[in-house]
């Protein structure tokens, strides 16, 4: 893994955002945190710590809570570890200029991993519970995941 496409799209002479590094934290369970981000357009974040790094998807819409509820999740560059403690504000004109503030953060037990499917039991302030992401169509929209909540947990 590499933070090179993080690294490419960023000033951090003009950002406030973390420069980072891939690392590997020592912890039982690893991270996750959803940033509500106010860009262009509102979306939440989801990152979570795999590989000494947080694979990040752009939820467009608020993060579901209940069974039943899907959200497209699209993939995005892997961040560092420490955009999960990141709240502020990027200034116009640079990539994801707008206020990213901490919608939920906690850990999670990862239950299941493939290319196309990562189980995952969180343990936030407002997400609890077994979600999944599912990648759809792997081959013609790769970036394209789908994000909920798993039944019965």
């Amino acid at each position: 893994m590499t933070l090179d496409e993080y690294f490419k799209k960023r000033n951090f002479k003009k950002t406030p955002e973390p420069k980072g590094e891939i690392k590997t934290r020592e912890s039982e369970n690893p991270i996750f945190v959803i940033q509500k981000h106010q860009a262009r357009h509102l979306h939440y974040d989801l990152r979570l710590e795999m590989d000494g790094v947080l694979k990040s998807w752009a939820v467009p819409k608020e993060p579901p809570a209940k069974e039943g509820v899907k959200r497209l999740a699209v993939q995005t560059e892997d961040h560092p570890i420490d955009y999960a403690n990141f709240e502020g504000v990027i200034e116009e004109g640079q990539y994801g200029a707008g206020t990213v503030e901490i919608w939920d953060k906690g850990d999670f037990e990862l239950m299941e991993r493939t290319d196309n499917k990562i189980i995952f039991n969180i343990n936030g302030e407002k997400l609890k519970g077994a979600y999944c992401l599912i990648r759809f169509k792997p081959k013609e929209q790769p970036k394209n995941w789908l994000f909920f909540k798993k039944k019965g947990k």
